[in-house]
Order: structure tokens, then C-alpha cells, then sequence
């Protein structure tokens, strides 16, 4: 289920000549049915991953392997390190994260200089589908191996929601930013629903069909990827086309023809058309000494930190975007651990039989769905950010209550409360984010890779400090407890967004660069 993805303001629209969306999308029509449609079923194929793999039948089957491994103490060895087992998943969610904020700024600039943001979001889609497919091998005597496999799985899922949170700007227009986000929620929702309800019959009626418990579990991990990959052809196939590396410049299969005084057998990189941001206008006789200074290819792979760095420059420009990524930065961390170590409190904490478990959890889902349109609703009357902080409320009394609560009606009755928020707090974020950044721009994807940097490294601290206060205090009601204090910082950066009008008409005195070596680079541009 993912998470939260625009540029430049009116004044800054000089400095590209096609700022309405990202360069190469900017001729996408806004709320084509046929394409909002094929959108949202991305999440349709790709929420089996949180529900099946990391909010239910996973982080029990989890349990069980480092409970037979070491049945008294729950202890696993990690590559010689003595780790709890329930320690070990939150960190290797850590891990995971870690690792894809580290690279996506790498991923975000190969992405946009090539112009292939679909290609990018199908590989890390199939990496994860694969990844959980492969999980079908996990057994005790595959620990480390399917640890390694599990953070696979979840850098191929997070991976590929930057890319796909990164069209909603593109393919929708904004008074429809909510509505559009709450779908694609919901209908996450039901596909997962769907086949957590074939896992059950299957590990419920495993008898029936022949199989060990167990063996039916793993089946579900293969269902899992094949429902990702097969669905997910839906989206691949009706989103925008990828643009390509400036082929209405470059020519041909991104070689061009060669212009003016270019030798024909090396027509280059079409320098003679990219004269804007700094890079000249390249054209005729120009010297190869200031052309190669002024390449944009060099020094391209680090282009996406650059981008991030632009983007932070711009938040001291931004103060109401500041304000919101310091708020969604706190809240998510209690938020996204709450639901990565949920079930594993039941299994561990409150020792909950399996079957009922999964059960709650699969009511939960559907709660979900009822709660993404309530408070989509409520923000309409309201506006984002009070429905927002209305819902961090809910969250901190719901880390008071996991403290105290116990095994019946009170753990069924905390489950609802957190289904009704937390897929109402996910496509909120993703649509005040939205809202919130400069209008026009001519790169969503440097926006939306600050706003995936900020979700991952959330979800590294929440889950490492959770894992980390549990094995320290050897209970995981103390963790549960801690997160208040994300909640609350939380609470109070959104409390100074209240009576504001959220996008705010300055970006500074520089906005962030379009991708380079993209289509229409270099065009006149129109002077406001």
C-alpha cells in the first residue's frame, strides 16, 4: 500500500519550456478514465505484498521458524550475532529501507535521464514479485538466506511505489488528487483481501488438499508473486508510454541525425538543441571544449542527489512543505512500524492463536477501506490537514491502548480502530503531498524522491528503535508505548500548518532543474 509525488511556480516557468508535468508526460490527458483506472490497479497487484507478507501470514510463519529453532528463548543466530527473532524482522525491515533510500536517488536520475519511468517501476515490481515467490524455500535451516530474500522483497515493493506515486500529478488533475488516492487505497484493499482469503482456505483446508501446514503457507508466498507480476501487466499496459532519452530531439532510437556541423557517423547527444538551464545553446561551430564542460551527461548518476539537495534548498522557500515533511516524517515512523510489527505482537506478545489472527486482519482490511473514504470525505469538509491531525490523535491513543491491551474483545476492538485509520493516514499523506508541492513543475520525480527518502528513513527509525527497545527491555508493550512520541511530534508540525493555505505561490530563487536530455529541451520557453 503505498505512501505518498509537481515543480516550479508560475514565476519560475521560464526555465523549462514544458512544466505542466514531468518533461515527456506533459501531453497526458488528466482524468482519463482508461488510465486512473489502469493506475490504481498497481495497488490492486501490489498490496498482497503488506498484507500478506508483512502485516499477516509472514510474521507468523516467521515465528514459527525461530520458535523450532530455538523453542525457549526465541533466539536465532544471524551470522554470528545472537539476535531475538521478532528483533530480526523489524531489522531487517530496517535493512531494507535503508537500503532503497540510499539507492532511489540513484534510481530516480538513471530514470529520468534515460526517460523510463515505467521500465524502472517494472523492474523493482518484479524484483519483488520474484523475490516473494522465492520465499517458498523459507524453513529453518534457510534462515539467513530468506532474511536476505525478505529485504528483497520489500526493496523491490518500496521501490516501485516511487515511480507509481510519482504519475498521480501526471494523470490527474488536483481537485481530484484525494479521490484518485483513495481509490487506488481501496482497491488495494480488496485484491489483497481477496488473496489472503485463498491463502486461508488453503492453510486452513491444507489437509484437504494434501499439504503440511506449512507447505500450504509457502504456497502462499508463491501466490503472492505471481498475483503481483500478473496484475501489474494491468498498469503496465495503460499508463503513459516512457518517453524514452529525448527521442523528439535526439532522433531515431536516441541517436538522432546529425545536425548542422555534426559528423554524421557520431551524431552525439543532440547538444545542439539543449540550450537551457546553464547548458547554452550548443549549435553550429561551437567549441568541443566548452561542449564537454557543458555535458549534460557528465556526472549524471549522482544527478539524483543533486536533485534532493535542490529540493532542500527550495524548503527554506517552502516553509508549509518544510512544516509537512517534518510532520509526516515523525507520524509516518509510528504509523508504517505500528503495521510492519503488528501481527508479530499478537503472535509474541499477547500469544494469539494464528488462525484468529489472520482473521482480524483480514477484517482490518476491510475497515480499511471504509476509513480511506471517511476521512477522504472529512477532508473535504475540514480540509487535509485537520482530518490529518485528527487522525494522529486516534494514533496516539492507540499506542496507549496497545500498551495495556490484552488477549480478547480489547485487542479486536484496537485492531478496528487501526484499520479505520491507517489507510485513511497513508492515501491522505500521499494527497496533501500532492496539494502541497509548487504547481507546473517539470519533474515530479525530484519532489516525489524527497518525499520517498523521507517516508524510507521514517520507517528505518520506527522499526530499528521498535526492534531495539524490545530486545533492550525484553517487552514489546514498551515499544508499542515509545511511538507516542512520534505521534506527538508529529501532532504539533501539523498543528502550525492549521489556517494555512497549504501550496504557497514561491520557490525560491531557483527551481529545480528539469531531467536532462529530455524532449523539448532547449524550446523557447514562455516569458510570464
Amino acid at each position: 500500500m503505498p505512501v505518498a509525488n509537481p515543480l516550479t511556480c508560475q514565476s519560475y516557468m521560464t526555465t523549462a519550456a514544458a512544466p505542466a508535468a514531468d518533461a515527456g508526460f506533459d501531453n497526458v490527458p488528466k482524468d482519463d478514465k482508461r488510465i486512473t483506472r489502469g493506475w490504481t490497479f498497481y495497488d490492486w497487484a501490489n498490496s498482497v505484498y503488506p498484507l500478506v507478507i508483512t502485516s499477516s501470514i509472514f510474521p507468523i510463519y516467521w515465528g514459527s521458524v525461530t520458535k523450532e529453532i530455538s523453542p525457549q528463548t526465541d533466539v536465532v543466530n544471524f551470522l554470528g550475532y545472537q539476535v531475538p527473532g521478532s528483533s530480526l524482522l523489524t531489522y531487517a525491515i530496517s535493512a531494507a529501507f535503508l537500503l532503497i533510500a540510499l539507492v532511489s536517488p540513484f534510481l530516480t536520475a538513471l530514470a529520468d535521464f534515460s526517460g523510463r519511468k515505467k521500465l524502472f517501476m517494472q523492474i523493482f515490481c518484479y524484483l519483488g514479485a520474484v523475490s516473494c515467490a522465492a520465499l517458498y524455500w523459507f524453513d529453518k535451516t534457510t534462515l539467513v538466506v530468506s532474511t536476505f530474500v525478505f529485504i528483497a522483497a520489500t526493496v523491490g515493493f518500496s521501490g516501485s511505489i516511487v515511480f507509481y506515486n510519482s504519475y498521480l500529478p501526471i494523470i490527474s488533475s488536483e481537485e481530484k488528487y484525494d479521490s484518485l488516492s483513495a481509490r487506488g487505497f481501496s482497491m488495494g484493499y480488496i485484491g489483497s483481501v481477496l488473496l489472503l482469503v485463498i491463502c486461508l482456505v488453503l492453510i486452513m483446508g491444507h489437509q484437504t488438499f494434501g499439504l503440511e501446514k506449512g507447505e500450504a503457507t509457502r504456497i502462499g508466498f508463491l501466490l503472492t508473486g505471481i498475483w503481483w507480476a500478473g496484475f501489474a501487466q494491468i498498469p503496465f499496459a495503460t499508463l503513459p508510454k516512457d518517453p524514452g532519452r529525448g527521442l523528439g530531439v535526439l532522433g531515431t532510437e536516441g541517436l538522432g541525425t546529425a545536425t548542422n556541423n555534426q559528423d554524421p557517423k557520431d551524431p552525439g547527444r543532440g547538444l545542439g538543441v539543449l540550450g537551457t538551464e546553464g547548458l547554452g545553446t550548443a549549435t553550429n561551430n561551437q567549441d568541443p571544449k566548452t561542449l564537454s564542460s557543458q555535458d549534460p551527461d557528465r556526472g549524471w548518476l549522482l544527478n539524483g542527489f543533486r536533485e534532493l539537495g535542490k529540493v532542500w534548498d527550495q524548503l527554506k522557500h517552502l516553509p508549509n512543505l518544510k512544516r509537512f515533511l517534518l510532520a509526516y516524517f515523525t507520524y509516518n515512523m509510528g504509523v508504517q512500524t505500528v503495521m510492519y510489527v503488528a501481527t508479530i505482537f499478537g503472535d509474541k506478545e499477547l500469544k494469539l492463536d494464528s488462525t484468529a489472527l489472520i482473521t482480524t486482519i483480514l477484517l482490518l482490511q476491510l475497515v480499511g477501506i471504509l476509513g480511506a473514504y471517511l476521512f477522504a470525505k472529512l477532508s473535504e469538509r475540514i480540509g487535509n490537514t485537520r482530518a490529518l491531525s485528527w487522525s494522529v490523535v486516534i494514533w496516539c491513543g492507540i499506542c496507549v491502548a496497545g500498551y495495556f491491551v490484552q488477549a480478547g474483545w480489547s485487542f479486536y476492538a484496537l485492531a478496528a480502530v487501526i484499520g479505520l485509520t491507517m489507510g485513511a493516514i497513508q492515501s491522505l499523506s500521499r494527497s496533501t503531498y500532492s496539494k502541497i508541492i509548487p504547481e507546473n513543475t517539470p519533474n515530479t520525480a525530484a519532489f516525489f524522491s524527497f518525499f520517498d527518502v523521507t517516508e524510507k528513513l521514517s520507517i528505518v527509525i520506527g522499526t530499528f528503535s521498535f526492534g531495539y527497545i524490545a530486545q533492550l527491555t525484553g517487552s514489546m508493550r514498551n515499544s508499542i508505548l515509545a511511538l507516542i512520541v512520534y505521534f506527538i511530534l508529529g501532532l504539533i508540525f501539523l498543528l502550525t500548518l492549521r489556517g494555512r493555505k497549504l501550496r504557497e505561490h514561491t520557490a525560491g530563487p531557483e527551481a529545480v532543474a528539469p531531467p536532462l536530455a529530455t524532449p523539448n529541451v532547449g524550446l523557447p520557453a514562455a516569458v510570464e
